[in-house]
C-alpha cells in the first residue's frame, strides 16, 4: 500500500501564525481604569477600528482582550482582502430581495473602499496589494456557476470580472486541478499582522488605551451604564461593544448563542526556488475555489512563499497534523511544491453566523459588531466604524448590515462540539459527490 505523502517540516517549523515573524501580538498590562465612555470587547480589526473612531471623537475609550493584543483571529488569517465577492460566491445572497441585495452589496463594497482609505490616509504599513483573485472551477458545472456569480457582481458592484477558460488557466495560476473561473481584479491581500500593529498604533494614538491579559467574566447593568467584569478587575461604563466574533464565549449569553467559530488552518512553506512563484502564482493574485470545503492560496507579500489554508478535518487537530493534511491537498493543486519545507503551520478561529452575514446591532443595551465569515479584513474594519458612528449618532439602522437581527436556531447553543463537525462532514460529502464529475 503506498504510504501516505508526509509534509517535509523545516528545522524552524513552528505552530504560530506566519505573519506573527515580523509583527507578532503584544503584552499591554497596564492597570485598568476604574471607567470608561465605551468598552470595547475584542482586539482585533473590527475593536481597533472602533476605537480609533470613538477615540477621535473625544471618548475615553478601553479595549480589552483575554489574551495578548493581536493574537485572535484577525493576525491568523490569509489576508485576503475583498469587499461582496464572498457574499455571492458562497451563496449568502439567496433569497434576498433585489432591493436589500443591492444595498448589501453597495456597502460591502464600501468597506473594501473605507479600510484601502484607512491605510492610504494614516499611511499604515500594511503590505496591501491589489493584484486580484481567481476563484477556481472545482467541476465543469461549477465554472457555469461562478460564471452567473461574475455577472451578478458586475450588475450589483461594478466590479471588473473576467471569464478564464481552462484552456488559458495556466495565464492565471499554474494548476490544472481548476476547470476555469472567475478574476475580480477588485481584490487583493496584505500582511495581516503589520496591518494589526498599524492599527494598533493608530488607536493608541488617537487617544485610546489598549489592555490585554483582560479577559471578560460578564457584563452587568449599572444606571445608565454597565459593569464590566474582567479577570483583572471592573470597569464602569457608559457603553460596551463586543467586537469578539470567533471568539465570543458565554460573558456574551445573545452572542454566544448565535456566533459559531470554525477554525480554518494554514501552512506556509519555506521560501521557494527561483523562478518557481513565477511559474505557479504569476500575477501574485489571490486563489480559492469553488468547493464547499474550500482550498485558497496566496503568495507571502514579499512574494517568497505560498500560504496554504483549509479546514483538513472535521474536527479541531494539532497544527502539525494538520500540516500533514494542508501539505497533501496543496499538492493536488500544485504539485511542484513536493519537497518545499513548512516553516508554519496555523489556526484561527472565524465567527460564522447562521445565515452568512455580518451583523451591527445592539441588544440590551450592549453593541456588537460581528460575523466576518471568512471575509473579514476589509469588512470588520469597516463594521467596527459603523458600529462606533452608530453609537455616536444613536442610530445603527443606516446600514444595511444593522437591518436585521441576528439569527439563532433551536438546534445551537454556543457549543460547536457537534455542529461544526457535522457541517464540515456535510460540505466534504458535497464536494466528493461533486467530484464526481471531475475527469
Amino acid at each position: 500500500m503506498k504510504s501516505p505523502i508526509q509534509a517535509l517540516l523545516a528545522p524552524e517549523f513552528k505552530t504560530t501564525p506566519y505573519w506573527w515573524e515580523d509583527a507578532p501580538p503584544e503584552e499591554a498590562r497596564d492597570e485598568l481604569p476604574a471607567e470608561a465612555d465605551v468598552v470595547i470587547v475584542g482586539s482585533g480589526y473590527c475593536g481597533l477600528s472602533a476605537a480609533v473612531a470613538l477615540a477621535r471623537a473625544g471618548r475615553q475609550v478601553a479595549v480589552l482582550d483575554k489574551g495578548p493584543i493581536g493574537h485572535g483571529g484577525s493576525t491568523r488569517s490569509g489576508g485576503m482582502v475583498s469587499s461582496g465577492q464572498k457574499l455571492v460566491v458562497t451563496g449568502a445572497v439567496k433569497g434576498m430581495s433585489p432591493e436589500f441585495l443591492s444595498r448589501l452589496l453597495a456597502e460591502s463594497l464600501q468597506s473594501f473602499e473605507f479600510m484601502k482609505r484607512l491605510i492610504e490616509d494614516n499611511e499604515l504599513d500594511a503590505d496591501l496589494q491589489l493584484r486580484g483573485r481567481y476563484f477556481g472551477a472545482y467541476t465543469p458545472s461549477h465554472f457555469e456557476t461562478l460564471q452567473r456569480h461574475g455577472r451578478l457582481l458586475r450588475e450589483k458592484t461594478g466590479v471588473t470580472v473576467h471569464t478564464v477558460a481552462r484552456r488559458d488557466q495556466r495565464k492565471i495560476v499554474g494548476s490544472d486541478f481548476y476547470y476555469g473561473g472567475i478574476v475580480v481584479d477588485e481584490y487583493g491581500g496584505l500582511h495581516v499582522g503589520k496591518y494589526h500593529r498599524s492599527l494598533r498604533r493608530l488607536a493608541r494614538q488617537a487617544g485610546a488605551g489598549l489592555y490585554s491579559h483582560a479577559g471578560v467574566l460578564r457584563l452587568s447593568p449599572e444606571g445608565a451604564g454597565h459593569v464590566v467584569h474582567t479577570e483583572r478587575g471592573s470597569i464602569r461604563a457608559r457603553d460596551v461593544i463586543m467586537a469578539t466574533n470567533g471568539y465570543t464565549d458565554d460573558s456574551a449569553p445573545y452572542l454566544h448563542r448565535r456566533i459559531v467559530p470554525v477554525a480554518s488552518y494554514q501552512i506556509a512553506t519555506a521560501p521557494l526556488p527561483p523562478g518557481l512563484m513565477d511559474a505557479i502564482n504569476p500575477g501574485r493574485r489571490m486563489i480559492s475555489d469553488s468547493q464547499r470545503n474550500l482550498y485558497y492560496s496566496r503568495p507571502s507579500p514579499d512574494g517568497t512563499r505560498i500560504l496554504f489554508g483549509s479546514r483538513p478535518y472535521c474536527r479541531d487537530v494539532p497544527e502539525e497534523q494538520a500540516a500533514n493534511r494542508l501539505y497533501r491537498d496543496m499538492l493536488r493543486v500544485y504539485p511542484e511544491l513536493q519537497g518545499i519545507p513548512i516553516t508554519h503551520s496555523w489556526k484561527g478561529n472565524v465567527g460564522m453566523t447562521l445565515d452568512k452575514q455580518g451583523r451591527l446591532g445592539r441588544h440590551d443595551g450592549i453593541y456588537h459588531a460581528v460575523g466576518c465569515n471568512g471575509n473579514g479584513v476589509a469588512l470588520m474594519t469597516y463594521l467596527g466604524y459603523r458600529c462606533a458612528r452608530g453609537l455616536l449618532d444613536g442610530d445603527l439602522a443606516q446600514s444595511a448590515f444593522a437591518a436585521s437581527a441576528l439569527p439563532s436556531a433551536f438546534y445551537y447553543h454556543g457549543d460547536p462540539g457537534w455542529l461544526v463537525p457535522a457541517a464540515t462532514a456535510m460540505y466534504n460529502l458535497s464536494d466528493a459527490w461533486a467530484g464526481r464529475e471531475r475527469r
